[in-house]
């Protein structure tokens, strides 16, 4: 019997019974533009497999590909039935705590696939898929069935058979440096986003979602078939039933910038916040303390005050060597290697806390893990406002799972999270928001070179916010860049917590820095400071410009009534357009322009220009090679007397 039908929410249905023949189902996303085919059917000389595929805008993007797993030692992939389907609609709009937008739009279809083996043990298994106008998601779930109440997943062999030897930007460590190259160049491990190039019109990327206490996914070439990835587990995952896994996703656009200003669609396929009361969670920008003192914590709470920053963070050696396991992090006990100190850490979270200033403390994850359940409630009653987890172990089920429920009782203490090293975000600060920011990104303290950041700005970044570290007035900031590019970079690289002086200092904080013109390091009165200054971090409205993958990015971001643009170049020199159409119809605005100029007596070499500007103004862009641009836009005010741009 065959019954073909097309459901009110836009999938047609094709339902067959019997072994080895084909039965399955086609998903549409809202819009239209994105189809996926999902059937059971002989492929490659298997019986009856699942298999998938998918289309953008009638091109083919993911060829026939298999799905299965690998449990208790015996593929669950062929001799397959489908014994039930389902699907449905969703649409909603949320806020959240913290986004690059004040309003996210979670709106897809969804198939829900249930399947039966066909021989015995008669394995039950159900996969659900979804499709975004941004992509398409699927996850497998094992139900509880009889004779089966715990498993263990040895392999995941979800398959993404691409048409042809696409261009990808490949990485194996989460701070490593991308290589571009074709896909039957990538090796295994390859990180996830992995952001493909099909044609100049469409690109695609690899990415994973609600990852909570299962194995990381990574990338591996599919033996034996030319431009075609796999998952790969990073540990066998074993778990009592049912067990859901997380979302495999494909992102799909009309390029990079159109791939990042899509990316809600990680944190739509998370949960929803699970804290209640969200309003101690607050985004701000950071200043990092290098002395390790009490004289240094207290000028950097005075240079926050004045600089509209909110935290000061006290970085390794607070509490002993960060890599001794006898470092107790509950108490204050200055690792000498850093600092002669002295800290009193009491009065600088209490002088801080006068100003309005908020501390956070750093730990490494020697101690994290011996101390967690001390240390968290510890922290909060010491006054301080969040802590970052340092050098975590990542990848396997046992410490992604340790992890996420180290986040989870940060949230029991009213603690914000910031995450370093190799962990990167698959989407779970929308259900723990107190998760402000996560590294698994080469910031600045590792000297990356512009290409390295803007090839970033469109793979990793599409995961979710990535602490960069920028440092400002480090003299590395003049082997790779300019000033201006680093202004830009706090707009262009979203994180709720950035930090903005990270081997910076204050005058002030050592002896010595009130005698003459401020020191390498130090932080001066360089005018274009005012930025920083204005500068907020997380956003009403984002974006994307200009994008080209290692070259350039200009993006353009709202908070309230402000705009903030910000353009970062790599090794050409170039002029281009920067149209401000995103601006309110037939309101003027001022917009203060940050630019490089080497005619400019500063240590830092940058321009301001203000201007009136409107929608229709398009402001000619002009940057050095490694050079950048910074612009913010205000309504103007009924006094000002600015040039018009032309």
């Amino acid at each position: 019997m065959n019954l073909n039908r097309l459901s009110p929410c836009g999938i047609i249905i094709a339902l067959t019974t019997g072994i080895g023949a084909a039965a399955g189902a086609e998903l549409r996303s809202p819009d239209g533009n994105v189809v996926l085919h999902v059937q059971v059917a002989d492929f490659e000389g298997a019986k009856a497999c699942l298999t998938y595929r998918v289309a953008y805008k009638g091109k083919p993007i993911v060829c026939d590909s298999r799905l299965g797993l690998d449990v208790n030692d015996a593929a669950f992939a062929a001799g397959l039935e489908i014994t039930r389907q389902s699907t449905g609609d969703h649409d909603e709009t949320w806020t959240p705590v913290c986004g690059e937008r004040s309003r996210v739009r979670d709106r897809y279809r969804r198939l829900a696939v249930e399947l039966k083996e066909t021989w015995p043990p008669h394995r039950l298994l159900s996969v659900t898929f979804r499709a975004y106008d941004e992509g398409v998601a699927l996850c497998y779930t094992i139900p509880k069935q009889k004779g089966l109440q715990r498993v263990r997943i040895a392999r995941e062999n979800t398959e993404f058979r691409f048409t042809a030897d696409h261009a990808a930007w490949a990485v194996y460590s989460a701070q490593g440096k991308y290589a571009k190259v074709p896909l039957s160049k990538i090796k295994p491990g390859c990180e996830r986003p992995l952001t493909i190039r099909v044609d100049d019109d469409t690109f695609v990327a690899l990415a994973e979602a609600r990852l909570v206490d299962y194995a990381r996914t990574k990338l591996a070439p599919l033996e034996g078939k030319p431009h075609a990835l796999v998952s790969q587990l990073s540990s066998d995952v074993s778990a009592d039933l049912p067990v859901t896994t997380p979302w495999r996703v494909i992102m799909v656009a009309d390029g990079p910038g159109a791939l990042l200003q899509n990316n809600d669609i990680i944190r739509n396929l998370n949960d929803p916040c699970a804290i209640k009361d969200t309003s101690w969670i607050k985004p701000g920008k950071v200043i990092r303390e290098v002395t390790l003192s009490t004289v240094g914590g207290k000028a950097c709470v005075d240079l926050a005050a004045r600089h509209n920053l909110q935290y000061v963070e006290y970085d390794a050696g607070w509490y002993g060597h960060e890599y001794d396991d006898a470092s107790d992090a509950a108490t204050v006990t200055l690792d000498p290697k850093r600092s002669k100190g002295p800290l009193d850490l009491a009065e600088v979270i209490r002088y801080a806390e006068s100003k309005g200033v908020g501390i956070i403390l750093y730990v490494n994850r020697r101690a994290l893990e011996r101390q967690l359940d001390q240390v968290l409630p510890l922290y909060r009653k010491w006054g301080v406002k969040g802590v970052k987890y340092g050098f975590v172990q990542v990848g396997s089920q046992r410490w992604t799972a340790w992890l996420h429920e180290a986040v989870r009782k940060a949230a029991d203490c009213r603690l914000m999270v910031d995450i370093h090293d190799e962990y990167r975000p698959t989407g779970y600060s929308r259900t723990y928001p107190n998760l402000m920011t996560q590294e698994g990104i080469a910031g600045d303290e590792t000297t990356p070179s512009n290409e390295l950041t803007l090839t970033i700005l469109f793979t990793r970044m599409l995961a979710g916010a990535g602490d960069n570290t920028i440092c400002y007035y480090n003299k590395r900031v003049d082997q790779v860049a300019t000033h201006a590019y680093q202004l830009a970079k706090a707009v262009c690289i979203y994180s709720p917590w950035q930090f903005l002086y990270w081997y910076d200092r204050p005058p002030g904080s050592r002896p010595g820095d009130e005698k003459g013109k401020p020191g390498p390091g130090v932080i001066g009165d360089e005018p274009e400071l005012e930025f920083f200054d204005h500068v907020p971090t997380v956003w009403d409205d984002t974006r994307v410009l200009h994008a080209r993958i290692g070259e350039l990015a200009v993006i353009a971001r709202r908070s309230g009534e402000s705009w903030f643009v910000g353009c970062m170049n790599a090794r050409e020199t170039r002029t281009f357009d920067v149209a401000l159409s995103f601006l309110d119809k037939g309101r003027p605005y001022v917009a203060h322009v940050y630019s490089d100029d080497k005619t400019v007596q500063t240590r830092t070499h940058v321009k301001i220009e203000r201007f009136l500007v409107r929608s229709d103004t398009v402001l000619k862009a002009a940057v050095w090679a490694q050079g950048g641009l910074a612009v913010r836009i205000v309504p103007a005010e009924p006094g000002d007397r600015f040039p018009v741009y032309k």
